[in-house]
């Protein structure tokens, strides 16, 4: 494997005495593998370039799976409803109170920052999964094991924003679960570089494997 994903040298040699190897993962089975496209809402997408960006990789996948007989969930972010707070330790210890209510406001039902990305390919009976934790896995933040457990999913393909914040507690949390989890270098995205890279950086060295859309497309879901 080359290292296209600008890991320093050490967390390479780390991964390869850990495991002996640089993949954790040689194939997915499509029909029992799902795509989660996490927070890609309004709020979170702005103009930010870095995240803008990953929308036609987004999408690529998608269509990919889809046509391998795979599913593709599209998991955001609920933080109220009408001026109340579904995560109250959050908004009242980890910002102002101004961004506090915007944050919560932003990302709540009847505001627009909760809608998905007008680019993205969203298609009729894709499920959506709405969470009101970073993680859609965290007990009670969402019913993702409903969509998951029926249709009998063990492997699961992380895209989306930001990805050292929910992508990444989504992809930890799901390995934990016993589901085999890869995160797409070029279909995540955040607002720096230095949170992208630390975001795949740490889960690779022990949570699941990182690899690009086109190896995914090509390789895992062979």
């Amino acid at each position: 494997m080359t290292n296209p994903y600008g890991f320093p040298d050490y967390v390479i040699e780390r991964v390869l005495a850990k495991r002996g190897r640089l993949q954790v993962f040689d194939r997915f089975e499509p029909k029992r593998t799902a795509l989660l496209v996490i927070d890609m809402q309004n709020f979170y997408v702005g103009e930010i370039e870095s995240v803008v960006g990953i929308i036609p990789n987004i999408n690529r996948l998608a269509c990919a799976l889809r046509d391998k007989g795979g599913v593709v969930i599209w998991v955001g972010m609920t933080a109220g409803a009408e001026g109340k707070s579904h995560w109250r330790l959050y908004h009242d210890h980890f910002f102002t109170p101004e961004k506090g209510a915007n944050h919560r406001d932003q990302l709540s039902p009847e505001h627009d920052g909760h809608a998905f990305h007008k680019d993205l390919d969203i298609r009729e009976g894709d499920p959506i999964v709405w969470k009101d934790r970073f993680s859609p896995f965290i007990a009670g933040a969402s019913n993702i094991e409903d969509m998951l457990q029926p249709r009998g999913v063990d492997s699961l393909i992380i895209a989306g924003t930001a990805t050292n914040m929910c992508c990444e507690s989504a992809a930890r949390d799901a390995m934990m679960l016993d589901y085999k989890a890869v995160m797409v270098s070029d279909a995540n995205g955040a607002r720096y570089p230095e949170d992208h890279l630390a975001g795949l950086t740490s889960f690779y060295q022990s949570f699941g494997d990182v690899r690009t859309t086109d190896e995914v497309i090509n390789d895992l879901l062979r």
